[in-house]
């Protein structure tokens, strides 16, 4: 099964009691079509007192299956909570977004937007030092060269 196809038979289904394991999973999504398979994904903290984070995935064998149950079950009761049945999306790579692992000036997209050449970094430093002009820039305009014509009245 391709990968686009797999993504299109798969539900995500949010807003899980504690108490629900995968068996339970699969058992309440069995009537709308074959299951490939139910995963619920484990706390990340090891520490963690929950038996998983709230949410999980269920596979079917095809996507009109995975839509009849999301029109079935979605903001259905389940363990005494609403749940929430939508598309599953495609799985975030690691190293983008929110929750990355790497620092976003290490990421190739930032350092060639942001990028400065050590020859414009010290232009820019050499313009911060350079000394203030004693005279204002806009004291050696004449008068009649800047700005509009006013001829004097000879009344």
């Amino acid at each position: 099964m391709s990968e686009a196809s797999r993504l299109r038979s798969t539900v995500y289904v949010g807003g899980l009691d504690n108490a629900v394991n995968e068996k339970l999973l699969a058992d309440a999504f069995l009537p709308f079509g074959e299951i490939v398979d139910v995963t619920i994904p484990k706390p990340e903290l090891l520490s963690s007192q929950d038996s998983h984070r709230g949410f999980g995935y269920v596979e079917f064998e095809g996507a009109g299956d995975a839509k009849e149950a999301i029109d079935n079950m979605d903001q259905s009761e389940f363990f005494g909570r609403v749940i929430k049945v939508a598309p599953a999306k495609p799985q975030k790579d690691s190293n983008e977004g929110l929750g990355s692992k790497t620092a976003i000036w290490e990421t190739e997209g930032w350092i060639a937007q942001y990028a400065v050449s050590e020859e414009d970094r010290l232009a820019a430093q050499e313009a911060q030092h350079a000394p203030i002009p004693s005279e204002a820039p806009t004291q050696s305009i004449d008068s009649d060269v800047a700005g509009p014509r006013f001829q004097e009245s000879t009344r």
